[in-house]
C-alpha cells in the first residue's frame, strides 16, 4: 500500500538485474553502503531476474531494459501480472533515454525510469521513492515523454474506465499527469494532502493502475490530459 513503508523501520530490499557484471557490482556497492537500503540479490539476465524477484519478493527491482534471455520489459510484465509480487516496484535502468522502451515498460507496469549515468544521490533517492509506491522518472525523460505524447493522438481504446472516475478523481489524475505532487495537488484544489492522496488512490484502483506512473500514462492516452502544444 502506498506510503506504508514511510512508517516502517526495516530496510528497503532491492534486487539488481543487469547483464553487465561491473554495473551490478557498482549498484550493489552504492546501495549496500546506504543506511536503510539492502541489496538482497542480483541476476545477469531477465529470466534469472524474474526467478530472483519471485524468490526474494523485494521492495524495489532495478532492471536493465535490454538483456539476454528475457528483456527488462518482459521481466517487468511478468512481475506486474503476478499478484504475489504486487508490492514489488520496478525501476527500469537504461543508457538510451527516451525511446519506445519507455512507453512499453510503463504500460507493462514499471514505476519509472532512470538513466544509468544518473548521480549516486539521485539513484538512492529513486530507490526510496519507488519503495513508497510513487512514480519515478528522470526529469529529462519526463520532459521528453510528455513531448512524445504531443505527437500521438489519444488512444481511448487502450485506456477504458474513464467514465468510472468522479469529477474530483479526474481532476487529480490530470494534475498528477502534469507532474504535481500530492502536496501541490492539495494546494491547487484547496484540500488536505490526505484527501488528495485518497482521490489518487481511488482513481488508481478504479483504473487498475499498478502505480502512479501507469495513472499518468492513462491520463495522456485517454485524452483526459492534452499536452501543451498538442492542439496546435
Amino acid at each position: 500500500m502506498i506510503g506504508d513503508r514511510e512508517s516502517e523501520s526495516e530496510s528497503v530490499r532491492v534486487v539488481v538485474v543487469d547483464d553487465q557484471a561491473l554495473m551490478r557490482a557498482g549498484f550493489r556497492a552504492l546501495l549496500d553502503a546506504e543506511e536503510g537500503i539492502e541489496v538482497v540479490g542480483e541476476a545477469a539476465d531477465g529470466q534469472r531476474g524474474l526467478d530472483l524477484v519471485r524468490r526474494c519478493v523485494p521492495d524495489v527491482a532495478l532492471i536493465d531494459v535490454q538483456m539476454p534471455v528475457m528483456t527488462g520489459i518482459e521481466t517487468t510484465r511478468h512481475i506486474a501480472a503476478d499478484p504475489a509480487l504486487a508490492g514489488v516496484h520496478v525501476v527500469i535502468l537504461t543508457n538510451y533515454g527516451l525511446d519506445e522502451y519507455v512507453f512499453d515498460a510503463l504500460r507493462a507496469g514499471a514505476a519509472g525510469f532512470l538513466l544509468k549515468d544518473t548521480e549516486p544521490v539521485e539513484l538512492l533517492q529513486a530507490v526510496r521513492v519507488a519503495a513508497r509506491g510513487d512514480a519515478l522518472l528522470s526529469p529529462s525523460i519526463t520532459r521528453r515523454l510528455i513531448g512524445e505524447f504531443v505527437s500521438r493522438p489519444p488512444d481511448r481504446s487502450t485506456a477504458p474506465g474513464l467514465e468510472t472516475l468522479t469529477r474530483r478523481e479526474r481532476e487529480v489524475t490530470g494534475l498528477a499527469a502534469r507532474g504535481l505532487t500530492n502536496e501541490e495537488i492539495a494546494a491547487y484544489m484547496v484540500v488536505s494532502p490526505f484527501t488528495a492522496k485518497t482521490h489518487i488512490s481511488r482513481a488508481m484502483t478504479k483504473l487498475g493502475a499498478r502505480d502512479r506512473a501507469q495513472l499518468v500514462v492513462f491520463a495522456y492516452e485517454s485524452g483526459l490530459v492534452t499536452p501543451r502544444g498538442a492542439g496546435g
